[in-house]
């Protein structure tokens, strides 16, 4: 074999891993801490026929942060300038990670998004106006948003656990991730800040599905 051929054999090699790669890994986001609002508790919160204002897209088709922002409140403290995202919702439910929830005294219940009777209730403040859940507090269950198509590739199920492996510098597999199919989704995992810094995350990491 000659060395043009060799070095043809490793470049063909090397394409073969980057592409395999990249077809079996996708996005890891972390979020912080934010509301979903339904329409009346906007109004109730920002006045009648208040619309919130988008300023940033999020990964997910349709969704967006808002320009206002809120308190949220617990027994033992607060967090101010919490994110809402939009569009409004018709429930209202508020994502904190554990440790958020330890900190203002609140019980942290590990939930899939909408999943929330039975939750904590939680006040939610603007300026000198309140809005008081009786249900809404989660903690969101770590998932993998993904289309049919994906689903297929991946060869997962909606509803279906697995396990995943965060490839950053601090590499780990999480496990009980949720996956979510609606062919409106774009292929992602989220993790909350607790989860993003027991794996080391940095934007731009991706996960892969692991295989037992």
């Amino acid at each position: 074999m000659d060395r043009n051929e060799l070095e043809r054999i490793i470049r063909d090699k090397l394409q073969e891993i980057l592409t395999t790669e990249k077809k079996d890994t996708f996005m890891v986001e972390a979020s912080g801490r934010h509301v979903h609002l339904t329409k009346e508790h906007v109004e109730a919160l920002f006045g009648e026929g208040y619309e919130l204002t988008p300023v940033k897209d999020l990964s997910q088709p349709g969704q967006f942060a808002a320009k206002e922002r809120v308190r949220v409140i617990g027994p033992k403290g607060e967090f101010s300038s919490v994110a809402i995202l939009g569009p409004c919702r018709n429930f209202s439910q508020v994502e904190l990670s554990l440790t958020d929830c330890r900190e203002i005294g609140v019980k942290g219940v590990i939930r899939e998004s909408g999943k929330i009777e039975g939750t904590p209730g939680i006040l939610i403040g603007v300026g000198d106006k309140y809005i008081q859940l009786d249900k809404g507090l989660i903690v969101a269950r770590r998932h993998i948003h993904m289309t049919s198509e994906d689903a297929k590739r991946f060869s997962v199920n909606d509803g279906e656990t697995v396990k995943v492996k965060i490839h950053s510098d601090r590499p780990l597999i999480f496990d009980d991730v949720l996956i979510r199919v609606k062919d409106s989704f774009r292929l992602s995992m989220h993790i909350d800040f607790d989860e993003a810094n027991a794996c080391g995350y940095t934007s731009g990491v991706n996960g892969s599905i692991v295989k037992d």
